[in-house]
């Protein structure tokens, strides 16, 4: 495994906007003034949007870019503080207590601070993010805060105000330098003002054709040009109906990849039709596609382009 050189934050938007662009994030100014502000200010940044628009891709870019370790809370309802923060190694505390009794230790306290020790402390992502070294502080990146609840919310709040978490037989553990933190959220449910308040926020949109393009250009190179526009202007009118779920830019990049593995240049009613499943995951949706809103918009596509040559 390599090891990570971690590398100073960008000084300008401009900086911010190469070293995204150089990890092959396409980003708009506005998405990189408010990351470059997130860096300088030390503040946590949140990110809200629809699921698949590349808010998780920002925290796994800026640590690449950054060379710092990129550590992921992946939230979900029911996560409490064993599984976020820490826990004790009971079963190999357990197996010191009967050593030492066998080996003849009855000094309660000098066995209590011995299995209350590092040695048997599981640090778990939020514990973990809290142990960069000055100049090294890893990304943590929030996924997904929206699926947790208001507790586990109100939690993290405290953690975010001061980068330091108690654990009762060792006391205050501080951050030596706070993590750069990146929260996401796809918006099921509010979060708090509160939380809020302690964060830069950015809402990441569904990109427009042009940089979807240049998208597709980047994660999928071997694409076919004439297809690579296509799949792009065929996403950008599909987003414009009324879907159950519409396709974000991670389908987006599945779909000229998939469509480029099946040696496609062009698309067409069957293809669409033979590769829907990509785009879609509802069967309401596809049904809507197949009933013919997928030929119309497809008619639209090539007539557009033919216009434009």
């Amino acid at each position: 495994m390599n090891e990570l050189k971690p590398r100073a934050a960008p000084r300008t938007i401009d900086e911010t906007l190469d070293l995204l662009t150089g990890a092959d994030y396409v980003a708009d100014r506005s998405l990189a003034t408010v990351l470059f502000l997130s860096l300088r200010m030390k503040r946590p940044l949140f990110l809200e949007g629809e699921a698949g628009v590349g808010k998780t891709e920002i925290a796994k870019v800026l640590a690449q870019a950054l060379g710092r370790r990129l550590i992921r809370l992946q939230c979900y309802e029911g996560l409490d503080v064993s599984s976020a923060v820490y826990e004790w190694n009971y079963a190999a505390q357990m197996i010191e207590i009967r050593m030492e009794e066998a080996a003849g230790k009855v000094d309660r306290s000098d066995m209590e601070r011995n299995v209350f020790s590092e040695k048997y402390l599981i640090r778990r992502p939020v514990l973990d993010a809290l142990t960069g070294k000055t100049g090294a502080a890893p990304v943590f990146l929030i996924d997904e805060l929206d699926r947790t609840d208001e507790a586990f919310e109100a939690f993290l709040l405290e953690i975010l105000s001061d980068f330091q978490v108690t654990v009762p037989e060792l006391g205050t553990i501080k951050a030596e330098e706070p993590p750069i933190v990146i929260i996401t959220t796809n918006r099921t449910r509010e979060i708090h003002d509160a939380l809020k308040r302690r964060c830069l926020y950015h809402w990441v949109d569904y990109p427009n054709a042009e940089r979807e393009l240049e998208i597709v250009r980047r994660k999928v190179p071997q694409a076919n040009q004439r297809l690579s526009a296509e799949v792009v202007s065929f996403i950008q009118k599909l987003r414009q109906i009324e879907l159950f779920k519409v396709p974000g830019v991670a389908e987006t990049i599945d779909w000229a990849g998939a469509l480029t593995e099946l040696d496609k240049v062009a698309l067409d009613p069957e293809t669409v039709s033979d590769t829907i499943g990509v785009l879609l995951k509802y069967q309401d949706d596809i049904a809507r596609i197949e009933q013919g809103e997928g030929r119309r918009i497809l008619n639209e596509v090539k007539a557009e382009l033919s216009a434009a040559e």
